[in-house]
């Protein structure tokens, strides 16, 4: 690529740090790539476990993105609710060669209108919510659909930007920056998806997720009916 490629990851408060650190990991080094990191109002953000980022862009300063990518996390209720916010993802989106998010973060694409019917993944206590917003939910760890590629819960950030970069700058410059990270991964248990797991640890992971995610899907629920 001789003109760089713009991308640009739309943060917000309380989100999950690692849905954004691992893809801009990847991302950052992809030959070519020009990584802005924006907010509704730059400056400071803090995220989902405290871990604060600063000297963001403001995303209405952003004249355009050729990609952008939405991380997922709790806040993402209260910014889908944020009209000032959600116009400026739908003004970048739509005009973006590339609409990626990770985790819960399909669910403000959705919201913005960028995801109807498209295939889309999220985290899979929530990829259900997906549907009332006119998309397709679907389990995969990375999911294509045209210009849009989403995907699973946190972790799946990084095969997700991993798949992008194959996509932009080949599979050879995808597998040198998977070396450079040592992105093998070999968790010590085989518990990462709720169809591996032990129905006693699935149990316990609805319970502790069980009010928020009555709080998310209600806080869906009223968005759409605002906004048919």
């Amino acid at each position: 690529m001789t003109v760089p490629f713009r991308i640009v990851f739309i943060l917000y408060p309380r989100l999950t740090q690692l849905d954004f650190t691992g893809p801009y990991e990847v991302l950052a080094r992809m030959p070519g790539a020009e990584v802005i990191i924006a907010s509704k109002d730059g400056g400071e953000l803090v995220t989902e476990m405290g871990l604060t980022f600063s000297r963001l862009r403001a995303l209405a300063d952003i004249d355009r993105a050729d990609m952008i990518m939405v991380p997922g996390g709790p806040g993402q209720t209260d910014a889908m609710m944020d009209p000032a916010f959600m116009a400026e993802v739908k003004r970048l989106g739509e005009s973006a060669k590339y609409v990626t998010s990770v985790c819960t973060g399909s669910l403000i694409l959705a919201a913005a209108g960028l995801l109807k019917g498209k295939r889309a993944g999220s985290h899979w206590a929530y990829r259900e919510l997906l549907a009332p917003f006119g998309a397709i939910p679907d389990d995969a760890r990375v999911v294509r659909d045209g210009h849009c590629i989403t995907g699973g819960g946190v972790t799946a950030g990084i095969d997700i930007a991993l798949t992008i970069v194959a996509d932009l700058a080949g599979a050879d410059t995808a597998k040198m920056i998977q070396l450079a990270l040592e992105y093998a991964p070999a968790p010590p248990f085989n518990s990462g998806r709720p169809e591996v797991a032990e129905e006693k640890t699935v149990a316990a992971v609805r319970q502790l997720f069980s009010a928020f995610a009555t709080q998310r899907r209600e806080a869906i629920e009223a968005y759409v009916a605002g906004n048919a």
